[in-house]
């Protein structure tokens, strides 16, 4: 029996709505380099080199984003990147790109994460990855997540309880068996998670083979399984078409509500690899170089009396006596925000942005 082969799919289909002005419905945030002269898709690549090769990486995107991934990607494949014709959110977009792995490729572990985390430490979360593969090339109908261990109580993450089965947890390394996902919880609840010492972040990062996809949208999302398995029995050469006016009737539902939440054989890898799913204008605080007032700011900016405040600006900017502040400047707009409301810049995005 011929070797099952490691694949990898990267989500980038995302609109980054917080990270607006910079992000926009054009140039999402998976495609700017927030962090490096790399952008946030190509470190994703970048980091799954030695242990899956450019041409088993896929990436899928909506049609709109399929020319910048081509350019930012220059050694993947065209046909490697999977088209949805519309968001249906990621059960959908998994299920889709398992049922076009497995057509063209036979059985295949796929890792899928999304194009716009971040990871400091890759040894560490090659390492954790490497074990995941391991576990699922000896149970094939396993599902194995990636959890981060919590550093402080946030409330702007979903947890994954699991089960403690001793209490030598080797971080990166050990496979154990999760009990429930969680939602994001309020800042208390966050606080008992922490404390209690079994709750991870849970970073969506799934690790499984694309019969295990195949068969659990099946199984839990039967409609959409019922649509991509029409698509796929179709001639080559109607794909196209078929696909543009059967996707749409697809479930719009999250891999974590539609699957994650209801099978039984999830597994998850408690890990310490520095990562941040970089949510909003905060999470570029975290891993920016600060001054010694706390600030991080464009090297035309002047400050006096002020700290705390993130300015990402193009003209020279003076700050007088002001702290806290979120402060982003593109060619349309200049948006001033306080850093407590940076959630909230994807609701003004959606008032007056485009």
């Amino acid at each position: 029996m011929a070797e099952t082969k490691d694949f990898a799919l990267i989500m980038a289909g995302g609109k980054g709505e917080r990270f607006w002005p910079l992000s926009t419905d054009e140039r999402p945030k998976q495609f700017l380099n927030l962090f490096s002269d790399k952008t946030m898709i190509q470190l994703t690549v970048e980091r799954l080199e030695g242990l899956v090769p450019i041409n088993h990486t896929f990436v899928v995107t909506g049609k709109q984003y399929v020319e910048i991934t081509s350019e930012q990607l220059a050694g993947l494949p065209r046909e490697n990147i999977i088209v949805e014709p519309m968001g249906r959110n990621t059960a959908p977009a998994i299920a889709l790109s398992a049922f076009y792995i497995k057509k063209h490729f036979g059985s295949a572990n796929l890792v899928v994460l999304p194009a716009d985390h971040l990871v400091k430490d890759v040894e560490g979360f090659r390492k954790a990855l490497k074990s995941a593969l391991d576990f699922i090339k000896k149970n094939k109908d396993a599902v194995v997540t990636l959890g981060i261990k919590p550093d402080r109580p946030e409330t702007g993450y979903g947890y994954i309880k699991f089960v403690r089965e001793n209490e030598d947890v080797k971080y990166n390394e050990t496979v154990l068996r999760v009990q429930r996902f969680v939602e994001k919880p309020a800042y208390e609840v966050a606080l008992k998670y922490l404390e209690e010492g079994n709750y991870l972040w849970n970073a969506g990062i799934f690790i499984w083979n694309v019969d295990t996809i195949i068969e659990t949208t099946r199984k839990f999302l039967p409609k959409t399984y019922e649509i991509l398995n029409k698509l796929f029995e179709l001639p080559e050469n109607s794909y196209e078409q078929a696909l543009k006016e059967l996707y749409p009737q697809v479930d719009n539902i999250s891999v974590d509500y539609g699957i994650m939440e209801h099978y039984d054989r999830i597994y998850v890898i408690p890990s310490a690899f520095g990562w941040d799913d970089v949510g909003s204008w905060t999470s570029v605080e975290r891993h920016s170089e600060k001054d010694e007032m706390g600030n991080v700011l464009a090297s035309n900016v002047y400050y006096f009396k002020s700290k705390g405040n993130i300015v990402k600006t193009n003209k020279k900017t003076i700050l007088n006596d002001v702290e806290d502040l979120i402060v982003i400047e593109t060619d349309e707009y200049i948006v001033i925000s306080s850093k407590k409301s940076a959630q909230g810049i994807k609701d003004i995005k959606k008032e007056v942005g485009k």
